[in-house]
């Protein structure tokens, strides 16, 4: 870790809850260079404008159209409401509440202009959820949607540090408490001079449980996973237009649905309600050309695509938060003509750091490193194993696990590298392939078995529509390999069908590896982002 540089922020509490320096990752800066002074904020909008892309369309959401210019001024009246109103000073935590709009990306946006620093929040969060966050973060201020205000209030209600709530109107119609007064302000706003090395936005992991952990991101931070990432993979152009399903509150989205898109002037297309369906029909009326989205979402994309639908103008589509099944990828190039670009990000991590290329791809494979990042597979010890081991996946580079006050950051980051908590194995040609999460490696009968690897064999049966596997406790073999299993509409849930999977399965891969118990269910757990929530199934019925 280098010195840090200078702080706008004049409330130091998240300076003075990083961790110690020598509990760092490496991080490698060669290629990113940044001023000393830098906000990501402005560097998305007004400076866009500055480069010639005033006119050009920035957000499309809620029936509105929006150019960078519209941007560059809402974002700069909001911000003057903040700071004169509502008395937002730079380092303070400010909570953000929304579905995925325009106003959402708005108040990030303003907020992170007046260097605040943004705890963007899940939708469905319930008061008692969002006091856990309110409280690791010691937020001071929350803006949020009106339509979601019930268990806000409830929470600052009962919360010894949340003291502002502030509706805004996530709709088109701007007539909420924080729209009302940024009408009044000017389009210019003086922009807080925050360093490239400040606090800009508070990720927390969407995998928490018990303590939430919140990982710490650099203003810098958010503009390398675009000029790293996006630049290199997407090749993102001022033509493209994104549309995807992951909410902004998680990292994925907030690079895939905002940072992206903003830093090369291109478009975003923004949806509440990013159903299978109705990504089908954005991309076919927008014309949109990036897609970001969970392997989930992509096989029902193709259950639901039909022949008047027409998605020739999608160039890319993005795949990340658990593993892309082959038979997936497979089924879609057969459809579209198109690869879907499978790769792996953390919210430790910010964003995808490995991924598979335009020009070098494989089916059932993640990919390669970016420019500037490095990966490797070890052992316990942190020793590096042979090709083609499975392992835990280590990585480092530009960017990297920063949590705030937790004592589990010595677990992530180990002799200076970020441990993901992911089972790969590295081929002898550096391609990296997804085996499972390190705590969903199933051991039976003293086989490892990979659960990703035996969906995947599940999945490329037509009766099969969504899947699931986890390892059960058993009294002969320690685990077995169960399957949750979401049939297709004309597949019976009866014995037959179990049998025949079962089969299916042992002629597709290693025979011990199969299915010995399948339970059919209508649906799967997962997240709003749409990945699988396989704890959920690991817990007993009550």
């Amino acid at each position: 870790m280098t010195a840090l540089g200078p702080t706008g922020l004049a409330d130091t509490f998240a300076r003075d809850n990083l961790p110690p320096a020598d509990l760092w990752p490496a991080i490698d800066l060669s290629g990113f260079d940044y001023p000393d002074w830098l906000n990501a904020a402005e560097e998305l909008t007004d400076r866009m404008v500055e480069r010639g892309f005033g006119d050009r369309m920035a957000l499309i959401g809620n029936g509105r159209r929006r150019t960078y210019k519209e941007l560059t001024d809402w974002t700069n009246r909001l911000a003057n409401a903040l700071v004169e109103d509502f008395g937002l000073k730079p380092g303070m935590r400010v909570l953000i509440r929304s579905a995925n709009n325009p106003a959402m990306v708005a108040c990030w946006l303003a907020v992170t202009k007046a260097g605040g620093i943004v705890v963007n929040t899940m939708p469905m969060l319930r008061a008692a959820e969002l006091a856990k966050i309110v409280d690791k973060a010691e937020v001071e201020m929350a803006l949020c949607d009106t339509r979601l205000m019930e268990d806000m209030i409830v929470c600052a209600k009962e919360n010894a540090f949340l003291t502002k709530v502030i509706g805004f109107d996530g709709t088109a119609n701007h007539d909420a408490e924080l729209d009302r007064a940024a009408l009044e302000k000017p389009v210019q706003f003086e922009v807080v001079k925050t360093g490239r090395d400040d606090v800009a936005l508070l990720g927390f992991t969407s995998g928490s449980t018990g303590i939430p952990k919140a990982t710490m991101h650099f203003h810098r931070d958010l503009l390398i996973i675009a000029d790293a990432y996006a630049r290199e993979v997407l090749d993102v152009q001022p033509d493209d237009v994104f549309v995807g399903s992951p909410p902004l509150a998680f990292t994925f989205g907030l690079g895939g649905l905002a940072i992206f898109p903003l830093r090369f002037g291109a478009c975003a297309t923004l949806i509440e309600n990013a159903t299978p369906p109705n990504l089908i029909e954005i991309i076919h009326k927008y014309k949109a050309t990036i897609c970001f989205t969970a392997p989930t979402a992509y096989r029902a994309m193709l259950s639901a695509m039909n022949e008047g639908v027409d998605l020739s103008s999608l160039r890319i589509a993005v795949s990340a938060g658990e593993t892309l099944p082959a038979p997936v990828f497979d089924e879609w190039v057969k459809r579209t003509g198109k690869p879907i670009l499978d790769g792996i990000g953390a919210t430790e991590m910010l964003h995808i750091f490995i991924s598979n290329r335009l020009t070098d791809y494989k089916p059932g494979c993640t990919g390669k490193p970016l420019t500037g990042y490095e990966a490797k597979v070890v052992d316990e010890n942190m020793n590096e194993l042979p090709r083609g081991t499975v392992g835990r996946l280590a990585v480092r580079g530009p960017v990297g696990c920063r949590y705030l006050a937790d004592y589990r950051q010595t677990e992530y980051v180990r002799d200076g590298w970020n441990v993901t908590g992911d089972a790969f194995n590295e081929d002898e040609e550096g391609y990296f392939h997804f085996a499972a999460r390190n705590d969903d490696m199933i051991v039976s009968a003293g086989y490892n078995i990979a659960g990703p690897e035996v969906e995947a064999a599940l999945l490329s049966h037509p009766f099969v529509r969504e899947c699931a596997v986890i390892g059960v406790t058993d009294e002969a073999r320690g685990q077995i390999v169960k399957a949750y299993v979401v049939l297709s509409e004309h597949a019976i849930p009866a014995e037959p069908t179990v049998e025949l999977l079962q089969l299916h399965v042992k002629a597709t891969i290693a025979p011990y590896k199969y299915p010995r118990a399948i339970e059919f269910v209508k649906e799967l757990p997962k997240t709003e982002s749409g990945k699988i929530q396989r704890f959920r199934l690991k817990q007993p019925a009550c």
